[in-house]
């Protein structure tokens, strides 16, 4: 693949009907066999796709990512068949989790097949894998014939794509095509859980939360290492600094009254430092930011009382930080249970560890 290079784009309904032969689909699942690499949206963010059992093929990702070596990718299923073609043994306990939560945002670390590319997976004896919960990603590949490795379909390091807009800001001229489906549902990207392990563990907090897996398995436990940079990740999204917007964020927790303050206090340095100033906030406390007349741009994410809605959002929120060249960001977290878990391990990421806690 060339580094600037035509790249199509086919406009496809979220709701395809499985009978029907769609022409933009099989042009797309075309070029993927030929070893070219196409993003494709899903129900968590916008996949960038080659062909999971092709080291030339899962190359070009790493290239037009810009993406380091030495993090792994997830490998994108249709159906259960092409389970065999990736993972050579399957725990019970992972069978269980397949029946509750696939097709969905669940990404299952199993022992992985010769078959997948060495490139895959940086090297290690284990594959992510999962089955999207959306209609056009699985005839995707199912139409491709080929399970497909797919990260974010973003440049390394930026906001995670919801919709084919975000995926040309980032790639046009660098993948092969885009296939146009709508945005994006979940917003943040799946659940790695490491079903190896005993009990299994938590690589990547995402779209299906703990309290939903403890459900299936009672005991899960959560990895030390989201925590750590130093290692080689097991699981995307475990190193670098991720989801970044191009301005500095920083994100404070703590009681309400207190993160107001310091948040003031940080707005009003910037302000007085001839920055352009940005505020993150939910629902329940975004008017009486606007009102504050304190930043130049206050937008809205979501709700504390509606996690899905400010994984929706998030995104789009950091991107529209962009857009309008905020220079500052201050970002009110949110609470850290059920999806709020992964809502503020993406914030942290983008964050690139500037923390308050107050």
């Amino acid at each position: 693949m060339d580094d600037q290079k035509q790249t199509k784009v086919w406009h496809v309904e979220n709701d395809v009907d499985d009978e029907k032969n769609y022409a933009q689909i099989v042009d797309a699942a075309r070029l993927i066999r030929q070893g070219e690499v196409v993003a494709f949206p899903t129900e968590t963010v916008y996949g960038l796709g080659a062909n999971a059992l092709s080291d030339q093929a899962v190359e070009k990702i790493f290239r037009a990512k810009g993406r380091p070596s030495d993090n792994p990718l997830i490998v994108h299923i249709s159906d259960r068949e092409q389970l065999s073609m990736v993972a050579r043994d399957v725990p019970k306990q992972a069978e269980r989790l397949m029946e509750r939560f696939w097709p969905g945002p669940l990404t299952l670390i199993l022992p992985k097949q010769a078959l997948v590319a060495e490139r895959v997976t940086a090297g290690l004896d284990a594959v992510g894998v999962r089955m999207p919960d959306h209609q056009l990603a699985r005839a995707l590949i199912r139409e491709a014939g080929v399970p497909i490795a797919a990260p974010s379909a973003n440049r390394s390091g930026r906001p995670s794509p919801t919709t084919a807009k975000h995926v040309l800001a980032d790639l046009d001229g660098r993948i092969a095509g885009v296939l146009d489906g709508g945005s994006a549902g979940v917003g943040v990207e799946s659940t790695v859980l490491d079903v190896t392990a005993q009990p299994a563990m938590i690589l990547r907090p995402g779209g299906i939360t703990r309290e939903q897996l403890a459900e299936v398995l009672g005991e899960v436990a959560v990895d030390p290492a989201l925590a750590r940079e130093a290692e080689q990740p097991r699981s995307p999204g475990m190193k670098y600094t991720h989801y970044a917007p191009q301005g500095e964020l920083w994100v404070v927790d703590g009681e309400p009254e207190a993160v107001r303050e310091r948040m003031l206090e940080l707005l009003n340095s910037a302000s007085r430092a001839g920055l352009k100033t940005g505020v993150l906030a939910p629902a329940e406390t975004v008017h009486w930011w606007q009102q504050q007349h304190c930043a130049d741009l206050v937008l809205r994410c979501g709700a504390n009382s509606d996690l899905s809605a400010a994984a929706r959002e998030l995104y789009a929120c950091l991107r529209r930080f962009d857009e309008e060249q905020v220079a500052y960001i201050v970002a009110q977290a949110f609470p850290r249970t059920g999806l709020g878990a992964a809502i503020m391990n993406r914030l942290e990421k983008a964050a690139g560890g500037r923390i308050i806690c107050v």
